[in-house]
C-alpha cells in the first residue's frame, strides 16, 4: 500500500536536498561574523583558541557578534545535517518507485545532481564545526587535509558518474532530450555541484604547509572548477537560448539565480588557490588585483540577480510559491543566491575594499556596504524557516511540483 501524502515534501524531488544545501549555506554566512572580525594571526581561518581570545578581551559588540556567530552556526549545522539524513532516506525510498525512473528518462535526471552538492556542502559545514567547536583541532589539521581531499574526491567521483549516465543518455539517443522543457537554468546544478566539490577540494591550499599537500589541492580543485566554468557555459548558453524560444518555466524559475551562488563559490575557490600559491610557493598578486577581481564576479551576480527577479516577479512566483499556498521543491534554489550574495558581500568588503585601502573597517561606507550582506543573510533565514513550514508541516491539500 502506497504511503499517504500528508505533506508536500511526501511528493519527494531530488531537489529537496537543496533544503539542506540552504542550512549548509547559511551556517556560512555566520561563520564570516568569525572570518573578519575574530582575530587570527596565527592561521588563515578563526579556531577555537582565538574565538575565546576574543570573547575574553572584546568589547560588548564583539562579544554579541560571536555569540550570534556560534548560535547561528550550530543551528544550521543542526539543520543541514538534519536535512541531509531526511533526504538520504527519502531519496533512497524514492529510487524504488516508477517515479524515479520516469525522472531518469527525462531532463529532470540532472536534479540528481542535488545529491552530490549536499554532501559537498556538508562536508563543508563540518569543518567551520570542528574549526568553531573543537579545542586544539589546528594541532592535528594536516593529518585532516588528505583525508577532506579524499572525501571530496569521492563525492566528485559520485557526482561525475551521475553527469556521465545523463550526458551519456542525451548525447547518444537522439531525441530523449526535451528541448522544450530546457527552458530554464535547470541544468547548472551539476556544474554548481562540481563548484562545491572544486571549493571543498581548494581548502587544503589555503591552510596546509606542505607543498605536496597544497600541490594536490591545487590541481584538483582546478580539475573541477575548469569542469565545473564548462558545464555551465554550455547550459548557460543553450538554455537561455531554449528561454527565448519558449519563455521561461515557471516552477524552475529560481534557477535563473544559480549564477550568484556559483561566482561565490568559484570565487572562493580562486582566493583560496592564491593564497596557498602566496604562501608555499612564493606567487605574489596585488590587494587591488583581488578587489577588482571580486567587483568582477559580484558584477555578474548582480546582473543574473537582476535578471532572475524580472522573471520571478513577472511570472507571480513569489506570490505564489513563497508567500502563496503552492509549493515547489525548487523554491529552495532560491535560498542559495542570497546566502552568496552575502558570502560575496562579505568577502568584497574585507578581501577587496578593506584590504586595497579603498574603504577604512568599521567606517560608515562599510557598514552601508555590509549593511546588503546581513540583510540578504537574515531575508535567507525567514525564508528558510518559511519554506521549511510549507514543505515539511502536514498539509494534505498541497501537493509539490518538481522543477525540470
Amino acid at each position: 500500500m502506497a504511503h499517504p501524502i500528508t505533506k508536500p515534501a511526501d511528493h519527494y524531488s531530488p531537489l529537496y536536498f537543496l533544503a539542506s544545501v540552504g542550512a549548509g549555506g547559511l551556517a556560512v554566512t555566520f561563520f564570516m561574523y568569525l572570518m573578519f572580525w575574530v582575530p587570527h594571526k596565527a592561521q588563515p581561518v578563526p579556531i577555537f583558541e582565538d574565538i575565546m581570545a576574543a570573547w575574553a578581551t572584546g568589547g560588548a559588540a564583539l562579544k554579541t557578534a560571536i555569540a550570534v556567530s556560534v548560535l547561528g552556526i550550530a543551528v544550521f549545522a543542526f539543520m543541514n545535517i538534519k536535512a541531509l539524513l531526511w533526504n538520504i532516506k527519502a531519496y533512497g525510498a524514492f529510487k524504488q518507485t516508477a517515479a524515479y525512473e520516469t525522472l531518469r528518462a527525462s531532463n529532470a535526471e540532472s536534479t540528481m545532481l542535488a545529491a552530490p552538492l549536499a554532501f559537498a556542502m556538508s562536508i563543508n559545514v563540518m569543518f567551520i564545526v570542528g574549526l568553531v567547536f573543537v579545542p586544539g583541532l589546528w594541532q592535528v589539521v594536516e593529518y585532516m587535509f588528505p583525508a577532506a581531499l579524499a572525501a571530496f574526491v569521492l563525492v566528485g567521483i559520485y557526482a561525475l558518474r551521475i553527469i556521465a549516465d545523463f550526458l551519456g543518455r542525451v548525447l547518444t539517443k537522439g531525441g530523449v532530450f526535451d528541448v522544450t522543457a530546457h527552458n530554464s537554468f535547470a541544468q547548472l546544478l551539476p556544474a554548481f555541484a562540481l563548484a562545491m566539490v572544486a571549493v571543498g577540494l581548494s581548502a587544503p591550499s589555503a591552510m596546509s604547509h606542505l607543498p605536496a599537500v597544497v600541490a594536490t589541492s591545487l590541481a584538483l580543485s582546478t580539475l573541477f572548477g575548469v569542469a565545473a566554468v564548462i558545464y555551465a557555459l554550455f547550459a548557460a548558453i543553450t538554455g537561455f537560448a531554449s528561454m527565448l524560444h519558449y519563455g521561461t518555466a515557471r516552477e524552475a524559475g529560481p534557477t535563473l539565480l544559480i549564477i550568484v551562488p556559483l561566482m561565490t563559490v568559484l570565487g572562493i575557490m580562486v582566493l583560496r588557490q592564491d593564497h596557498g600559491l602566496h604562501v608555499t610557493f612564493g606567487a605574489h598578486g596585488t590587494a587591488a588585483e583581488t578587489m577588482m577581481f571580486l567587483a568582477k564576479l559580484l558584477a555578474v551576480q548582480l546582473v543574473f540577480l537582476g535578471l532572475g527577479l524580472v522573471v520571478l516577479r513577472a511570472q507571480g512566483y513569489f506570490q505564489d510559491f513563497v508567500l502563496g499556498g503552492k509549493t515547489s521543491p525548487g523554491s529552495y534554489a532560491l535560498v542559495c543566491p542570497g546566502v552568496a550574495l552575502s558570502v560575496m558581500l562579505f568577502f568584497f568588503t574585507h578581501k577587496g575594499l578593506v584590504a586595497a585601502g579603498a574603504v577604512a573597517k568599521f567606517s560608515t561606507v562599510y557598514w552601508g556596504i555590509l549593511g546588503f550582506a546581513l540583510v540578504s543573510q537574515f531575508l535567507m533565514v525567514a525564508l528558510v524557516f518559511r519554506l521549511n513550514r510549507q514543505h515539511f508541516a502536514p498539509n494534505p491539500a498541497a501537493a509539490a511540483v518538481p522543477a525540470e
